[in-house]
């Protein structure tokens, strides 16, 4: 059904047809008669041996949507029925923002692949905590990652206290915590992923999880493009630190080997989808091999196929996560996978 109005979708801006939908889910989910149940029974995933414990934390499969697709935590429930194991929101800054200017997303459909230049468009950890904390009295068993950022004038000497302010807001109502420095969209981001910035900024948040009577796991979200000189610092850093683990791989800014056409390759901003499928895999085998799984990995980049999710749990990931490919193949993608997992 899906492959039929997906050619649909695609003649309209990719960013209206995103809200389009996800609105549309929504209501289908919340006011139709039966739509929770038909949407349970056409994709949610109930096969046995696919649970699994990860960084102390049970999933009832390893499929998860990735940050960025709900990023203000307002579909969770109806996204959950499509048969995640879990889902990641934001990234979320301290205050709103609108992120860059319009249009910022775009279709590269020779290549199966998205440029993004969001800029952390978000409603600001206040409104997420607050829709968080009424998810969580209905729903205790929907597993949701924050994922915080910066605001994009925060300079990055004082970026450490945006990422608290976030962590502090949201402590209560996620189960696990992403640091994101590797988006390619808020200007000298990246900057942060160096060894010393990066160091300072986990070993705070780590000091601020230890102060309270719980903690929660907290992951580093790396950028494709790192050199191995880099990957090696990464590992480093994540011993050092004692951080749970690493999500492999956030957008690239790479362009070679694309097919699309030359005006839209050019567009500024971070490139995802099937171009990134090898990249990925390359650097969460590299963590693992170089690490000797010294912890948990979630993989993501260019999964649209039961086949990529599955090479890149070879290579060393434990849980792995869709974004790019459940637009490109459609919401049975996660049952697909999932059924393919469970045969080893």
């Amino acid at each position: 059904m899906y492959q039929l109005i997906k050619p649909i979708f695609f003649q309209f801006d990719p960013e209206k047809v995103h809200y389009f939908v996800v609105k549309r889910l929504k209501w289908f989910h919340d006011n139709f008669p039966l739509g929770k149940t038909i949407l349970r029974s056409s994709f949610d995933v109930n096969i046995k041996g696919l649970e699994r414990e990860v960084f102390g934390i049970k999933f009832k499969n390893p499929v998860g949507l990735a940050a960025g697709f709900d990023k203000n935590g307002e579909y969770i429930e109806a996204l959950s029925n499509l048969g995640f194991g879990f889902i990641e929101v934001g990234t979320v800054t301290p205050l709103p923002q609108p992120g860059n200017d319009k249009p910022r997303m775009f279709r590269l459909e020779e290549d199966s692949a998205l440029i993004n230049r969001m800029g952390f468009n978000n409603k600001g950890v206040d409104t997420l905590a607050e829709r968080l904390r009424l998810l969580r009295s209905k729903h205790s068993d929907i597993v949701v990652g924050g994922n915080i950022g910066k605001n994009k004038n925060t300079p990055n000497e004082d970026a450490v206290s945006d990422y608290i302010k976030c962590f502090d807001r949201l402590f209560d109502v996620v189960d696990y915590f992403v640091v994101n420095v590797s988006s390619p969209n808020t200007p000298g981001l990246r900057e942060l992923q160096e060894k010393e910035p990066l160091m300072n900024l986990l070993n705070t948040l780590q000091q601020r999880n230890k102060k309270n009577d719980i903690s929660r796991p907290i992951l580093l979200k790396i950028a494709p493009d790192l050199t191995n000189e880099q990957l090696d610092d990464i590992v480093e850093i994540v011993l050092q630190t004692g951080i749970a683990g690493v999500i492999a791989t956030n957008t690239t800014i790479d362009r070679s080997g694309l097919y699309t056409s030359e005006k839209l390759v050019n567009e500024a901003g971070g490139l995802s989808g099937k171009p990134l499928t090898v990249r990925s895999t390359e650097v969460i085998r590299y963590l693992s091999t170089k690490s000797n799984k010294a912890f948990p990995i979630i993989g993501v980049g260019g999964i649209h196929s039961p086949q990529d999710a599955k090479d890149k749990m070879e290579a060393g990931a434990s849980l792995v996560q869709l974004y790019t490919g459940f637009i490109y193949e459609g919401p049975a993608i996660v049952k697909r996978i999932c059924k393919e997992l469970v045969k080893g």
